[in-house]
């Protein structure tokens, strides 16, 4: 996909000041971790992880790795999606990790489908299929994650249709393309009295500026940020990571549009899934309670009917 660079005035402008206000915090006035439940908003639980007998990530390993760093329920998908049937149909052992699987069908069967799922009748077979056999533990809750590496492509006829299918079906979708995808996706359901939710992954990955990001927000009730992989959301100075100056004022401005998520869409990220969910923590602490509870649980939470967890 191509993304749009992130304004590097913008970019230049936010770091000189999250040094300066890093460099004139002590370590021990940092704030204090963030230590509620957290909502995984981008969970991938692909073939390679699974694969084999009984895999590099069996079941069992997954819901460990969530349950002792507090997440508390997940959205799942995978490719194919025999891997989020695995953990949704797990719930036994879900329920004892004391994690909720929200199980969203994905569009593809092997890595070929990314780039062509938009024209391919095949796909919205596919997930009309999926959408029927649902899964042991419910049905599918949205659609996604997809790709558009091309902006235009938003406006292949299966995205036309998959766009007003989740609207009229109100299942939210979960899509990695550009700001202007955005757009395009959006304009399909236009017409219609409930759009579904968008959810952006990454926010639009690779930098798209903050200015941009902000007026999509207030153009689109329906449109939520989900905020792996995002550039320039942190600003790390002599060991100490903040959340940068410009991203904390977005995220006060919009407190319910925004979830964080892993997005282990390879295995090195499973390898590394304590440390990325600290990482939340630690910069979610420094925002105002309220606001550190919607974005690392509530949002997610409120979007599928969720209730909050009793602390452990």
């Amino acid at each position: 996909m191509f993304f749009k660079p992130f304004c590097a005035s913008a970019l230049v402008k936010s770091t000189v000041l999250a040094t300066y206000l890093i460099a004139s915090v002590s370590a021990s006035e940092v704030a204090r971790p963030y230590t509620g439940p957290l909502f995984d908003a981008h969970l991938h639980y692909n073939e390679e992880a699974w694969q084999g007998s009984p895999g590099p990530y069996p079941v069992a390993d997954v819901l460990a790795r969530l349950q002792r760093n507090g997440v508390r329920a997940a959205l799942v998908n995978s490719r194919p999606n025999d891997g989020t049937r695995s953990l949704a149909d797990a719930r036994v052992e879900a329920a004892q990790a004391g994690v909720t699987v929200v199980p969203f069908v994905r569009l593809y069967r092997n890595r070929a489908d990314y780039d062509k799922w938009f024209n391919d009748e095949t796909i919205h077979t596919l997930v009309l299929g999926e959408l029927v056999r649902g899964t042991a533990a419910g049905p599918y809750r949205g659609l996604g994650e997809f790709h558009l590496y091309d902006s235009a492509n938003a406006n292949g006829p299966i995205a036309r249709r998959l766009m007003r299918l989740a609207a009229e079906r109100q299942l939210p979708v979960l899509a990695h393309v550009d700001d202007v995808a955005i757009e395009l996706l959006m304009a399909h359901v236009a017409d219609l009295p409930r759009p579904p939710r968008l959810i952006w992954a990454h926010t639009g990955i690779g930098g798209v500026p903050l200015a941009r990001v902000e007026a999509l927000l207030a153009r689109y009730p329906h449109l939520m940020g989900e905020l792996s992989y995002r550039p320039g959301l942190t600003c790390e100075v002599k060991d100490v990571v903040r959340l940068c100056p410009a991203w904390r004022a977005l995220l006060l401005k919009f407190p319910d549009r925004f979830m964080v998520g892993s997005d282990t869409w390879v295995n090195q990220r499973w390898d590394y899934y304590d440390a990325l969910m600290q990482g939340y923590r630690t910069w979610l602490g420094e925002l105002p309670p309220d606001v550190a509870g919607q974005v690392a649980w509530g949002n997610g939470a409120a979007l599928f009917g969720l209730s909050t967890p009793a602390r452990p």
